[in-house]
């Protein structure tokens, strides 16, 4: 926290000198907020439900409800590690996805399975380049996708460090670390989203191996011993 206090100060000192380009500021960090918020809605609600109805016999609606423990414990642990017990426990006793598959598949994914922080941080270096005047021509962009994409995977599955890797993403393309206090502020409530995204895209691809192996337990819940 003393950290965050001492980048923002150094941030609204520069800018105090002028109201409009604080308000501007502001006003930014608000549309970030929300591209990511619905960014990750998206990947939810479009490419997971995809995923479930092409490749499984799992109704949606039964994968959605069962991971809600999970989502509101990643919420509120902003873990993908945190969450693994109850993952599990969703995916086996709610999704019906057995015991050979969800105890492989879905630590190693909290691993290195994060949609949600990918996604996150390649929005996050284009708003700061934005935010700094910096133009980004289309082999930035895509520099910062495929950065952004391995960085995720080497992520570990606590809290905040998403940030951490977002210094990785910037150094690839050229934007200074710095533009990392623009939007420090706002990261914990993003990393809370995101995290909801990373187990949820563990549990997607669970249920998809599993279902490939006729190892989903159709229409039970299926209780580990």
């Amino acid at each position: 926290p003393l950290g965050v206090f001492a980048m923002l100060a150094g941030v609204v000192a520069d800018l105090g000198k002028d109201p409009g380009a604080l308000g501007d500021l502001l006003s930014s960090l608000g549309g970030y907020m929300a591209t990511v918020v619905i960014a990750l809605l998206v990947h939810y609600l479009v490419v997971y439900s995809v995923l479930i109805k092409v490749f499984t016999k799992v109704p949606w609606s039964r994968f959605a409800k069962a991971m809600i423990p999970a989502q509101l414990l990643a919420f509120s642990s902003s873990s993908s590690a945190a969450t693994l017990p109850v993952t599990i426990r969703c995916v086996e006793q709610g999704v019906g996805v057995d015991e050979e598959v969800s105890s492989f598949v879905l630590p190693l994914g909290a691993t290195i399975n994060m949609d949600g922080t990918g996604l996150y941080q390649g929005v996050a270096a284009v708003f700061i380049a934005n935010a700094l005047g910096l133009p980004l021509d289309f082999g930035q962009q895509l520099m910062i996708v495929l950065t952004a994409a391995l960085a995720s995977i080497g992520t570990a599955a606590v809290p905040g460090v998403g940030i951490v890797m977002l210094v990785i993403v910037l150094k690839q393309v050229g934007l200074p670390e710095a533009g990392i206090g623009l939007i420090l502020a706002v990261d914990r409530p993003l990393d809370m989203c995101r995290t909801v995204l990373n187990v949820t895209g563990d549990a997607t691809v669970a249920t998809v191996v599993a279902s490939s192996e006729g190892l989903v337990h159709e229409g039970e819940r299926h209780h580990p011993a």
